[in-house]
């Protein structure tokens, strides 16, 4: 009866359960409780412009640490240049593949495939870890020639640019982790999978540029 529906539709309203949003049915919104439930009271373009400042904020450190290391190459003849780590083609190998996961990791959300996703957001973490367990390595080949942190100005900017890679990256990984596995309470599944990719590029081009830096400048 008329009368009837015009009830039920009044209900619906007032017990808030309209119908959902175009794009609510990816895998952190699903039954899976992995969007942690409440989502963001911000759009996306928020979380976005916050960590494109972040990233521009580590952008200019690193500057700073490649413009002292330009300057001290020019300033004496002390400057002894070393052979690189071999295993440093294979690690640059590596987070190139890490982007590459991730770009397929967060294609497979936007599809709804969860499982999919979870799949291939854990190996770009995996890549993450075995490209530091590398640099690690790239450490001891390079004790292993002699060339520890205070042995030369060129070996000093060695440690100093690959550790600090490092240590933003380690960042990096802790945030897929987070986003892959542990509840989220301020933002959806979708906006944290965009801010993190985001950040683990820059860190994947940041990469590149470090070891091109060392490979042409040493």
């Amino acid at each position: 009866m008329p009368h009837s529906t015009t009830t039920d539709e009044l209900e619906i309203i007032i017990s808030g359960g309209g119908p959902k949003k175009p794009g609510g049915g990816g895998p952190g919104d699903g039954g899976d409780g992995s969007s942690g439930g409440g989502g963001s009271a911000l759009p996306q373009r928020v979380y976005v412009t916050g960590i494109t400042i972040g990233m521009g904020a580590i952008l200019m450190f690193f500057m700073a640490l490649v413009s002292a290391f330009i300057v001290r190459k020019g300033m004496g003849n002390d400057w002894r240049a070393f052979a690189i780590p071999r295993v440093l083609w294979l690690n640059t190998a590596i987070l190139l593949a890490s982007s590459g996961t991730m770009i397929y990791a967060r294609r497979l959300f936007k599809r709804g495939d969860s499982a999919g996703f979870r799949h291939w957001w854990a190996m770009t973490t995996m890549l993450g870890l075995l490209f530091l367990a590398g640099q690690l390595i790239a450490w001891r080949q390079m004790v292993a020639s002699g060339f520890y942190l205070a042995t030369n100005p060129s070996s000093s900017f060695f440690y100093v640019l690959t550790a600090a890679h490092g240590a933003h990256l380690l960042g990096g990984i802790f945030a897929l982790g987070y986003v892959g596995w542990l509840r989220l309470r301020k933002l959806t599944l979708e906006t944290a999978t965009e801010v993190a990719a985001l950040y683990w590029h820059f860190m994947d081009g940041l990469w590149i540029f470090l070891f091109l830096l060392l490979l042409l400048g040493r």
